[in-house]
């Protein structure tokens, strides 16, 4: 397989977004068109997609590339498969993303909140399971 130049690279993955991503704004619409209110993009530790204070709940969907799934999406065999073909620069950043993301769930459990984590692909997939587990989330929080 031939190698992308870090020019290409650099371009490619620098005009990806970090918020207000497609499965983010289906997501949030969704909830909204069911009544359910939420602050996005607040600045809470860990920066989640979604707050919903009232109930100490927050949700992050995280991109299957940058937060390590996107090895189940590509068909290999584990993480560190799909890590293999990328350069040590994409791997100390995809896994240091996962660590972040433990330490940001540690840090709301420990401080009493309820943390949701949607992959991309499950919102693209199936929008309303990752709906339901959220409306559920709620209703057990009350």
């Amino acid at each position: 397989m031939k190698k992308r130049d870090k020019e290409t690279t650099h371009k490619i993955m620098s005009a990806i977004h970090d918020r207000d991503t497609k499965p983010e704004i289906f997501f949030r619409k969704t909830l909204w068109k069911l009544g359910i209110r939420y602050r996005k993009n607040v600045k809470l530790f860990g920066k989640p997609d979604i707050a919903i204070k009232k109930y100490k709940l927050v949700i992050f969907i995280d991109g299957d590339y940058w937060h390590g799934n996107n090895w189940k999406v590509r068909g290999f065999s584990s993480l560190e498969a799909e890590l293999e073909t990328y350069s040590d620069y994409w791997q100390k950043k995809i896994r240091g993303n996962i660590e972040r993301d433990k330490k940001v769930n540690e840090y709301y459990i420990s401080s009493g909140w309820t943390v949701l984590r949607f992959w991309q692909s499950d919102i693209e997939k199936d929008l309303m399971a990752c709906i339901v587990k959220t409306i559920e989330t709620i209703n057990e929080i009350k």
